[in-house]
């Protein structure tokens, strides 16, 4: 869609978000992304680094009470970013993780922010539970740390106009919650798989190159046949 093109082209031309898989490759493995929130650009910054065909998978979390409020807003985020709204400020009874479990239930793939609210520091705040609820309630889903790097320099909190630095968004391991793990224990250690990103790990990174990317289409059939 021309709207998405334009946002990544746009987000590029800003801040560079140079994609680092480090200990993981893209993947059709349907996926949670859970990174450090430090700045309005994080969302849009992850989801742009992806190659296009995890991006037409993957879906962005956004606030309801922003996005909701006119047709412009509505426009941008449902068709421009195919978003999941959440309600942050509990305007009603219903459980904020309803719509991401519907998105997983689904098969789509979420890019989400433990921390809850934006901390800008470049190593995240204490992760709320919400991830260690869907980790249990979706143990097929893997879960991948990425931490953004510089964002919380690029555009801190207060500012309009980014501030010209280039942006790496390192993607760690895959991991999973144990079944004897408490969501305390969870949240923690998945916080800590993101702190680990945040030190330089070019020396182990994983070779890949975005225009030898194959298309999540023909790898699935290539697994389908592996398995075969």
């Amino acid at each position: 869609m021309l709207l998405t093109r334009f946002f990544v082209w746009l987000v590029r031309l800003l801040v560079g978000a140079y994609p680092r898989w480090i200990g993981t490759t893209p993947s059709a493995a349907q996926r949670i992304y859970f990174a450090n929130h430090t700045s309005h650009l994080d969302t849009l910054v992850v989801w742009a680094s992806m190659p296009r065909d995890l991006r037409s998978r993957t879906r962005v979390i956004a606030a309801q009470d922003y996005w909701d409020k006119t047709a412009i807003r509505r426009h941008i985020v449902k068709d421009g970013l195919n978003a999941v709204l959440i309600d942050r400020k509990r305007q009603t009874d219903a459980d904020p993780l309803d719509p991401l479990r519907q998105a997983l239930s689904h098969g789509d793939s979420l890019i989400i922010f433990p921390e809850g609210t934006r901390n800008p520091q470049p190593v995240p705040g204490p992760f709320k539970r919400g991830i260690s609820k869907l980790a249990a309630e979706f143990p097929e889903v893997e879960l991948v740390p990425v931490y953004c790097e510089n964002l919380h320099r690029i555009m801190p909190k207060g500012t309009f106009f980014p501030v010209p630095l280039a942006c790496n968004i390192r993607f760690g391991a895959p991991m999973q919650r144990r079944s004897d793990e408490s969501e305390e224990a969870f949240a923690i250690r998945a916080r800590d798989a993101v702190i680990s990103l945040s030190q330089d790990e070019s020396s182990t990174r994983l070779p890949f190159k975005a225009g030898k990317f194959q298309t999540l289409d023909a790898q699935l059939e290539s697994e389908r046949r592996h398995h075969d």
